[in-house]
């Protein structure tokens, strides 16, 4: 009877296996239902392994039904919203090329917003070219590969936006034409209508995030308006160190999307932020 009663605890049995038990139960059926049972009951420490002479007919007879989501938790324990690991294939991306883009992004906001000095722009264009730049082209070209129109522009657009910069500020510190007084009021000029022309370009990717998730509309949120920002700041000093702090929560909004796909792949936690909307 104390059998039965552990029994019904641990796994489905019918009626006739009760019976046969509370009767006269052969050798075979005892030490079969007294080793599953006894793994069960003791937490299964060990995983889960019935011997070849365990009688598996008479199981069957009286209809013996092991509850194999118990015996996976058991061995394996429970698993709670977890996203399955991918075995094969082109694994996800994004996580990457957000981080290239939100550390290198926090690198030169440092010196937007005159927490770092001007000598550490030296710095930054070294990570903008191979971190920024390259890792970020990288992860775009996974992306379309993988159908992912949006991820693909977007990573190989700001990818090639870095590399951009790290030329330019190159070539400013090197060459000695561009230090005449006439060359820098046209370069003025033209880096303003730049930084606009990110800004349109990047609100044009704002627009889709309405429908994917809100990390993804902070970061280009903050982005596009950083740009504008940075348009106004080449005439003045106080607009400039305010896109300092408005791209600083971009790229720190970036770094934050990268870790919380990585975590809700990896161990599926749902951060804050990440869970699908639709506001459009």
């Amino acid at each position: 009877h104390r059998l039965s009663t552990v029994l019904s605890a641990c796994i489905p049995v019918s009626a006739s296996a009760f019976t046969c038990l509370s009767k006269s139960p052969t050798k075979g059926q005892t030490a079969s239902i007294l080793f599953i049972a006894g793994k069960l009951v003791a937490g299964c420490d060990a995983p889960i392994w019935i011997p070849d002479n365990i009688n598996q007919a008479v199981m069957a007879q009286h209809n013996v039904v092991l509850d194999e989501k118990r015996l996976r938790d058991l061995e394996q324990g429970p698993v709670q919203n977890a996203v399955p690991m991918k075995t094969g294939g082109i694994g996800n991306p994004g996580p990457l090329g957000l981080l290239c883009f939100g550390m290198t992004t926090c690198m030169l906001m440092f010196v937007e917003t005159r927490w770092a000095e001007e000598a550490a722009i030296a710095s930054v264009i070294s990570y903008a070219v191979f971190y920024g730049g390259f890792g970020q082209m990288v992860a775009g070209v996974l992306e379309l590969v993988k159908g992912n129109t949006f991820a693909g522009t977007a990573f190989f657009s700001y990818g090639a936006f870095w590399m951009a910069f790290f030329v330019l500020k190159y070539i400013t510190a090197t060459s000695k034409a561009m230090a005449s007084p006439a060359f820098v009021s046209t370069y003025l000029v033209g880096q303003t209508l730049i930084d606009c022309l990110w800004g349109v370009f990047t609100f044009g990717f704002f627009i889709p995030t309405l429908r994917k998730n809100g990390c993804l509309m902070t970061v280009f949120g903050t982005l596009w308006v950083t740009f504008f920002l940075l348009a106004g700041g080449v005439w003045n000093k106080q607009c400039s160190q305010a896109a300092g702090y408005v791209g600083f929560v971009c790229g720190a909004s970036a770094i934050y999307t990268a870790f919380a796909e990585i975590w809700h792949e990896s161990l599926g936690i749902m951060m804050p932020g990440l869970r699908p909307v639709r506001f459009i």
